[in-house]
């Protein structure tokens, strides 16, 4: 059985995907935009390519919060949605930060 704080981990990623889909919808992108640029920030897994540790920092790098946010603060608010959404999914599916020991190796379990 899962931990209380991984099943809210989870449960918050599926609510950052949620609320940045309908926020999206809402602003009238376009949904071909939304297509091509959700599973951008999984290039950062090239990192991996120099390593462990390089692979881990570009991952992580793109996945924080803390991009997206920014990019909306600035008003680029469709791909500051997009970019939550595609965090948010991960973490809904357990796709956690990653150590420097390996790929497989998040901050929410082993994947």
């Amino acid at each position: 059985m899962p931990s209380l704080p991984r099943v809210l981990l989870h449960a918050e990623g599926a609510a950052v995907l949620a609320l940045s889909v309908w926020l999206y919808a809402r602003g009238g992108a376009s949904w071909g935009l939304f297509a091509l640029l959700i599973l951008a920030p999984d290039l950062s897994m090239l990192g991996y390519l120099a390593g462990p540790r390089a692979g881990a920092a570009t991952y992580d790098l793109a996945h924080a919060y803390v991009w997206p946010i920014a990019l909306y603060a600035l008003g680029q608010a469709p791909l500051a949605l997009i970019w939550a959404a595609h965090i948010g999914a991960d973490r809904m599916l357990g796709f956690g930060l990653k150590y420097p020991t390996g790929f497989c190796d998040t901050h929410l379990a082993r994947v």
